[in-house]
């Protein structure tokens, strides 16, 4: 009877099953967001964003409940619950960076807001390469240590063109396209909160290597 009860639960490698499956989804959006982004696929881009939305979402799910069906789990429950919410999180922002896109119409892009969207690639191939590294956090407490800085360094780089574009942004449609410099605002806008979140992942984490290396 043991033996099936342990069977039933889920083990402590599920949830690092599911968190390099929510890993590889982050990737793919981050990649879509810069297609889109990128002005050429515009509508693909779309579909793909709002499949990869959903599919986040579903293993979020499964996630947390596992949390509440587990006795063991590789870390503390509100590490995991805050984790895989901060990953889910950034591909939520890329949605709504997406629905602007949908619902404005919007078809060009400015360069900085292209190169912000190429940064969020670069953070999402980090947490990408994290995840299976905190299978065993005391050997690669190091490593993890180098990505979520890189992390962090990414999110400041990404102020610095939310600065600038914004600012390019007001100087060409300010005073004779207000609408479309609105448009532009919220835009920009939401793709720092992607990046924002990227740093929240990181930041939980570094939480999990202090806490387990």
């Amino acid at each position: 009877m043991a033996g099936v009860i342990q069977k039933l639960l889920p083990r402590e490698d599920r949830f690092f099953d599911l968190f390099e499956r929510h890993a590889d989804v982050l990737v793919s959006a981050a990649d879509a967001l810069a297609q889109l982004l990128a002005g050429t696929t515009i509508d693909d881009s779309l579909n793909e964003i709002r499949s990869l939305e959903t599919a986040a979402d579903d293993i979020t799910r499964d996630v947390l409940t596992a949390v509440r069906r587990s006795f063991i789990t590789p870390f503390d429950r509100s590490a995991i619950t805050s984790l895989i919410s901060a990953m889910d999180d950034a591909v939520d922002e890329i949605w709504h960076t997406a629905k602007t896109v949908r619902t404005y119409r919007v078809t060009e892009f400015e360069p900085q807001l292209r190169a912000s969207a190429e940064l969020a690639r670069q953070a999402a191939r980090l947490v990408k390469e994290a995840i299976p590294l905190m299978r065993n956090i005391g050997r690669n407490a190091a490593r993890l240590h180098e990505i979520t800085e890189a992390i962090v360094h990414l999110e400041g780089n990404a102020d610095a063109f939310h600065d600038e574009g914004l600012a390019a942004l007001y100087d060409q449609h300010g005073a004779e396209r207000p609408i479309r410099f609105f448009v532009g605002r919220e835009l920009y806008r939401f793709v720092e909160r992607v990046l924002d979140r990227f740093q929240d992942v990181a930041d939980e984490i570094q939480g999990i290597v202090i806490d387990h290396a």
